[in-house]
């Protein structure tokens, strides 16, 4: 998929915020806890790469690599 960088950008921001609105509303995080882990998760990074091709995976996928890693301590 040939994206700009804005483009890129703007796909990864969307997953973030549903990521972090998903942890506040059914995991019971407050919010600046739900960014942190967020933009701290080791998804979060493989997320911001584009050779990962996690970008344009829909959110649910990509939210299980993150509930994943909350609980294994392990992205995969």
């Amino acid at each position: 998929m040939n994206l700009t960088k804005e483009q890129f950008q703007f796909m990864v921001e969307d997953i973030t915020a549903e990521l972090i609105e998903y942890l506040v509303e059914h995991e019971n995080y407050d919010l600046k806890t739900a960014v942190d882990t967020v933009y701290g998760s080791d998804l979060f990074a493989a997320l911001s790469n584009p050779d990962t091709g996690l970008y344009s995976q829909s959110t649910g996928y990509v939210r299980d690599y993150l509930m994943r890693e909350l609980k294994t301590g392990k992205l995969a």
